[in-house]
């Protein structure tokens, strides 16, 4: 998922402002608030139980989103209150889902196509024929997850290298634990300082907390924590061979046009960014642009060299529960907030509790626990008062918080998923206090660089 990647809130920009204004009742004390929260908190538990109860995540969270809005509109009915409130609540809902979603379809089709046509596949070959060492290897497949996830997204970047582990070694725990975590913190520090690189630092940058280049000034946080933490992650990897018989290995092969393809790729992110931040369109636009840019060139392969790729192929193996996941979760987060709950979990920025830097540090550590999308979603509706430092600070916690734990990011979730077994809930655990330093490093490079230095902001 192109860094995923993921949120375009459509009616930020034409819409949103507006619902923002509008003063909905408090809800939270009547027994639809509390029956709707109720709900949330027992579909979050099967959520983060996928693996125990073996229910796809998007099945509880399409559940709780659709139903806790339906028992609010049920409540307005039943009281006599504006049913207006509901309709314009449901219709800027849909205005943020529908971007999210069609920003991701478009993402994860590039993504599939790429993987059709053989591209990652001789990634891999490349790798693991160089003839690097264990400890190499670990930093190589680290470094990529890095530089890859801005553009690619955290969750795709991860499930592609972790796949490029159980390549080199399928056994090998002393490796694939510490290259499974290295990948995981790799593609969340990554994606935390693209707005492609993560679905969190998407919503806010779509929500218009930052522009385009105020997000790539968290590349130094972002970097140097994540290197803090390879580094110490790097000793318990050996620095032996393995094994590897280059004369019986082939070198896959690519598609024709493969490359073309990857050019069509990087363009398509760029008309999103030019798409938004000059045109002011949702960055969704730029996106479909280039789908239909993609689907065009297929038409070319299919003439010029009767090439066998589909696009609508490609377009099937979208993963359609990632989308019907985040349409639940962020629907329902918006009744949270439209009941009146987010509005009282706003209170710890007031400065007389937390204030917005310990609030927002505080932030990566219940990402790790609940997952930065839900989070991240309750805080922009919660909307407090901050500048641009103490937003760009939420967006790296959130992303960079959920690596503490293993099921604390969807690319952590994917990870355990391909090394089922090998990479669990407590192998991470083990190795969980080079995380929590890495991530005081990210905190401690911000607060020098924002509120020492006052280096954020291109005047």
């Amino acid at each position: 998922m192109f860094k995923f990647l993921l949120i375009i809130l459509l009616g930020v920009f034409a819409f949103g402002s507006s619902v923002e204004d509008i003063k909905f009742p408090d809800l939270t004390m009547t027994w639809v608030g509390i029956t709707t929260l109720v709900i949330f908190v027992i579909g979050y538990y099967f959520i983060a139980t996928e693996d125990k109860y073996h229910i796809d995540k998007s099945k509880p969270a399409l559940f709780i989103g659709t139903f806790m809005f339906i028992l609010v509109a049920v409540y307005y009915v039943l009281n006599g209150l504006d049913l207006s409130f509901v309709h314009i609540e449901a219709n800027h809902l849909i205005l943020e889902i529908a971007g999210i979603f069609f920003f991701l379809f478009v993402a994860m089709t590039y993504i599939e196509s790429l993987i059709y046509m053989g591209v990652f596949d001789r990634l891999k070959y490349n790798l693991v024929s160089k003839g690097y060492t264990y400890r190499e290897l670990f930093w190589a497949t680290g470094l990529l997850a890095f530089f890859i996830s801005p553009v690619a997204d955290n969750l795709t970047t991860a499930l592609i290298l972790a796949t490029v582990l159980i390549t080199i070694d399928k056994t090998k725990k002393e490796f694939l634990v510490p290259g499974a975590i290295n990948i995981v913190v790799a593609a969340n520090a990554g994606g935390a300082w693209s707005p492609f690189g993560d679905i969190t630092t998407l919503m806010v940058w779509t929500a218009g907390k930052g522009t385009f280049s105020d997000f790539l000034f968290l590349f130094p946080a972002s970097f140097l924590g994540f290197i803090v933490t390879s580094y110490l992650l790097s000793r318990y990897v050996p620095n032996t061979l393995p094994d590897f018989d280059i004369a019986t290995e082939k070198q896959p092969p690519l598609m024709k046009g493969a490359n073309v393809v990857i050019y069509l790729g990087i363009f398509t992110i760029f008309c999103a960014v030019v798409g938004h931040q000059v045109l002011h369109l949702p960055a969704m636009w730029g996106m479909l642009f280039g789908l239909a840019l993609l689907q065009l060139y297929t038409v070319r392969l299919k003439r010029k060299y009767d090439s066998q790729f589909d696009i609508f192929h490609a377009m099937s193996r979208v993963e359609n529960n990632t989308l019907l996941f985040f349409f639940g979760i962020l629907a329902a987060v918006g009744v949270l907030y439209f009941v009146g709950w987010l509005a009282l979990a706003s209170i710890v920025y007031n400065p007389d509790i937390l204030g917005p830097t310990w609030a927002n540090i505080g932030v990566g550590f219940v990402s790790a626990i609940v997952d930065n999308v839900p989070v991240m979603s309750a805080i922009l509706k919660a909307n407090p008062v901050m500048g641009l430092d103490q937003w760009m600070l939420v967006t790296l916690t959130a992303g960079v918080g959920g690596s503490l734990i293993s099921f604390g990011s969807a690319a952590g979730v994917g990870v355990m998923g391909k090394l089922p077994g090998i990479y669990t809930f407590s192998s991470h655990l083990k190795l969980a206090w080079t995380v929590l330093v890495g991530y005081i490093v990210s905190v401690l490079v911000w607060y020098i660089q924002y509120e020492v230095l006052g280096f954020y902001h291109i005047k």
